[in-house]
């Protein structure tokens, strides 16, 4: 099923010493572009995260945010002194500028990478749950990006079976187009005087129908509404459906500019009117 390129995703995991919230969301994008922001200990991983995210986003503007919040006392906890001055003395500038007070110690101490431990490696043990945890955020983003999808693809079947419907409401149409074109051609050459070739009109308006003929172009309109259903289908068809959305509207363009009639002209504008919801749509598909 056809998936949305906006979605959500959030996993919260609680370990032995802090708190890992893992969140991933995404926009439209006509590539995969992607934003990672995940705390200095981790940094190390941030290659591995890209390629989960790629493998299972496709693409689209994702921002991957991972926080880590101490709720225990891991072994060997230090102070970064030198972040934790820097921020004091902007703490003590703020405070001078806007006139208020605080405990500045206990705010300087929740900034990130205040906080540090004496191991230089990361725990892989504790990596793997942070792995699965980053797993879980994506299966419930990949979700949120279905649902969405059901969504769009509803709102897509219902403007493709009108411009289906009205194209066949052209149908009757065509043939008293027709007719009328004949009786006006006929009409204005009763007002010549002279005689007129009757195998010579018969040619010439044989000629001026089939430049006005549009039975290609619902032929080929009604494939291209066939296909367009078919990869409705798939969960990353948004490409191609823009491509199909383009040949669409090249066959009901040429079907207004051959018209020739004023009813069979509102169902295009109809067509048309519908297509561009469509186009909206596909903007918003993966």
């Amino acid at each position: 099923m056809l998936q949305s390129m906006t979605g959500y995703g959030k996993e919260v995991l609680q370990l032995p010493s802090k708190k890992i919230t893992i969140e991933i969301k995404s926009l439209n994008s006509k590539q995969l572009d992607l934003n990672v922001r995940m705390p200095q200990f981790y940094r190390s991983k941030e290659m591995e995260v890209r390629k989960m995210i790629a493998a299972s986003a496709v693409r689209g503007k994702i921002d991957f945010s991972m926080y880590a919040e101490m709720t225990g006392t891991e072994e060997a906890a230090s102070i970064n002194m030198d972040l934790a001055a820097s921020y004091i003395k902007q703490l003590k500038q703020l405070a001078a500028d806007s006139d208020i007070d605080g405990d500045m110690i206990s705010a300087v101490l929740r900034m990130p990478e205040v906080m540090r431990t004496e191991r230089d490696e990361l725990d892989p043990e504790e990596w793997v749950l942070i792995a699965e945890g980053i797993k879980k955020a994506l299966l419930a983003f990949q979700e949120f990006r279905t649902e969405e999808g059901v969504s769009l693809c509803n709102d897509m079947t219902e403007q493709i079976d009108t411009i289906e419907r009205l194209q066949k409401e052209i149908i009757p149409f065509e043939e008293e187009r027709v007719t009328k074109l004949r009786a006006r051609i006929e009409n204005q050459l009763k007002g010549i005087d002279e005689g007129f070739d009757q195998n010579r009109l018969e040619q010439e308006m044989i000629f001026y129908l089939e430049k006005l003929d549009v039975n290609e172009e619902k032929v080929r309109l009604a494939n291209h509404i066939d296909y367009f259903r078919k990869n409705l289908q798939k969960v990353a068809g948004g490409k191609k459906l823009g491509f199909i959305a383009q040949e669409l509207g090249r066959e009901i363009n040429t079907l207004g500019s051959k018209a020739n009639h004023s009813e069979i002209q509102k169902k295009v504008v109809q067509m048309k009117e519908s297509l561009e919801k469509i186009k909206e749509q596909v903007l918003n598909t993966l």
